[in-house]
């Protein structure tokens, strides 16, 4: 091998499966394209590794490797059709030349046994799902099993550090809280070393179309908040429907604790900041902290690694989507600015419209996107909040149940066996797979999944990775320099006491007094020393009380509340990590 070789190829097999043989001429094929430009390892791996047919075929190919003839014993165990008894695998020790009673002895020690744990660890840890798999330089491969497929992945991987390492980084789990902080702090950054004229002229710039006497221009901010944050709302209102009807919500039992906390943690935010505020100008801003940013919550939570409870991660992810339910009601009913009738009648009659269409079953999301647009301008026009357009095109998405695995299944296999017979008949000159063809199989696949959910991944990178940070950047631009920001204010005081104390106060009380009069369970995997901890981190308001602000608010005040938040959020992340940190590190309370 080439000591400058810049690829490094791990291949996981199970000899037990049929794929294993068919599939042994591609990466044949890839080997030679590369000659000795290419380190291979194999490794062994199995859907189920308890099955006793993979643990000899593992075990033997080990063993051999440790005689020197692991290419001649793997040849042996691809090629063999039937069952893998240990008489076969010995049988086989013996045609490639290793002494039998060796093999045996070392086949059956700790060592060779102690290499498969190590075989089957590995694969876990690289994720992967079905054998055979590879991993490129340790990115794990999820393409087609297609030599041409693998060579372009490879140099893919060879050729580009920079996109890998930034593919790393989004597969990692607090990636998007990340970025919304980066975006947060260039911001207050850029506002504040003499850029402040130009940023306001960006929040304000105005964009805009004209058609014939109807135009609309709004100043760039406005598009953001109102216009891109539709579609944010929008991925919101699918996660809600998802969990609502197969997710976390979708059980009472499930749902009833979360939903509980929820409650808890938007109504004692909202009493505190009234308290503090009774009969001040700024008690109209009760909703600000009731908010908690999911984003920024999962991500704090994904700092701590694995660590963390999956019940704890479900258990806040519910409480959360329920918290943005709140926000949205909170949102549409209170902080609307004016209202126009005729407006208002428009954006019904699309709601019809698109509620007949739903009825009707039917699944384009095409038309629901291009409806939903027309939505969000009479319901901009109309007064209300332009958001609630993301959230109602999101209900009205028709949801169907999912199509059945197994004939799916065998269609797609029929499809491709005929394919294959096409393929092969000298009398025909077809060289791939007909066009509709690949239409029925894509058909078929898309029945596995209903368009919200296929529409809720298509946005999911969209959302966090620009809109998000849009939105942040243009948002807390706040000039902090030379101006006095005084937090004893009763709007600044009220945020910060509603997030910081009023949030996790709200949670866990009323989690509590759930709990005590049997109304509903916590998870015996979750503390409630966990549960504090996490509370905290749901003080995290950020993105949701700024928009909850920005309707609110304006000027001077907006500024001070968008400062709280900021304060509160941070103060949050800081006290919610220590608390649950040191938590997750003592034993689970039953």
């Amino acid at each position: 091998m080439n000591k400058d070789t810049q690829i490094k190829l791990v291949v996981f097999i199970d000899y037990t499966k049929k794929i294993a043989r068919k599939g042994s001429h591609i990466l044949k094929n890839v080997l030679e394209h590369y000659d000795d430009n290419i380190e291979v390892k194999f490794k062994y791996y199995s859907n189920n590794v308890d099955n006793p047919e993979f643990q000899r075929t593992a075990k033997a190919a080990l063993t051999a490797k440790k005689h020197g003839k692991l290419q001649e014993m793997n040849q042996l165990l691809l090629g063999h059709t039937s069952n893998y008894t240990e008489e076969v695998i010995f049988r086989m020790a013996e045609r490639v030349g290793i002494n039998v009673l060796k093999f045996k002895e070392d086949y059956n020690s700790k060592a060779i046994a102690s290499a498969l744990k190590k075989n089957i660890h590995l694969a876990q840890q690289s994720k992967v799902k079905l054998v055979p798999g590879i991993t490129v330089n340790g990115k794990l491969y999820n393409g087609a099993w297609d030599e041409q497929a693998l060579i372009e992945y490879i140099e893919s991987v060879k050729n580009s550090a920079v996109g890998h390492a930034l593919e790393s980084f989004v597969k990692w789990g607090a990636s998007a809280a990340t970025i919304l902080l980066i975006a947060a702090i260039a911001a207050l950054i850029f506002a504040n070393i003499g850029f402040s004229e130009e940023y306001e002229f960006l929040r304000h710039f105005k964009l805009g179309f004209a058609a014939g006497d109807s135009k609309l221009f709004l100043p760039l901010e406005t598009w953001i908040n109102d216009g891109l944050m539709a579609i944010f709302f929008l991925l919101i209102g699918l996660e809600i429907k998802r969990e609502v009807i197969s997710g976390e919500l979708s059980n009472i039992k499930k749902a009833t604790m979360p939903v509980v906390g929820a409650i808890g943690g938007m109504i004692v935010p909202a009493l505190l900041y009234l308290l503090i505020n009774y009969k001040g100008e700024g008690a109209h801003g009760w909703g600000v902290p009731m908010a908690t940013d999911i984003a920024f919550v999962l991500g704090l939570m994904a700092l701590l690694g694995s660590k963390v409870p999956l019940a704890l991660k479900a258990f806040i992810t519910a409480l959360a989507v329920f918290d943005d339910v709140g926000a949205i009601l909170v949102i549409a009913l209170f902080y609307g600015h004016g209202f126009h009738i005729n407006a208002f009648i428009g954006a019904l009659v699309i709601v019809g419209i698109m509620g007949f269409f739903n009825y009707s079953k039917v699944y384009s999301k095409t038309i629901y996107i291009v409806l939903g647009i027309f939505l969000w301008f009479f319901i901009y026009q109309s007064g209300l909040h332009a958001t609630l357009a993301g959230v109602i095109t999101a209900l009205l998405i028709p949801s169907r149940q999912k199509g059945n695995l197994v004939g799916i299944t065998t269609q797609a296999n029929v499809i491709f066996k005929q394919e294959i017979v096409n393929i092969k008949n000298s009398k025909n000159s077809q060289n791939s797979i007909r066009h509709s063809s690949v239409q029925s199989v894509s058909k078929a696949i898309n029945r596995l999944t209903g368009p919200g959910k296929q529409l809720e991944h298509s946005l999911e990178g969209t959302v966090n990775y620009v809109i998000l940070p849009l939105f942040a950047f243009f948002n807390t631009g706040i000039l902090i320099v030379g101006v006095h920001f005084d937090v004893f204010t009763s709007i600044n005081l009220g945020i910060v006491i509603g997030l910081c104390i009023g949030k996790p106060l709200g949670i866990v009380s009323f989690c509590w007094l759930a709990s005590k009069f049997n109304l509903a369970t916590l998870s015996s995997k979750i503390s409630w020393s966990q549960l504090i901890g996490a509370a905290c981190l749901a003080g995290v308001g950020f993105t949701m009380s700024i928009v909850v602000a920005g309707a609110a608010f304006d000027s001077e005040e907006l500024n001070g509340a968008k400062l709280s938040i900021l304060a509160a959020s941070a103060l949050s992340a800081v006290v919610g990590l220590l608390i649950l940190k040191r938590a997750i590190k003592t034993k689970v309370i039953k």
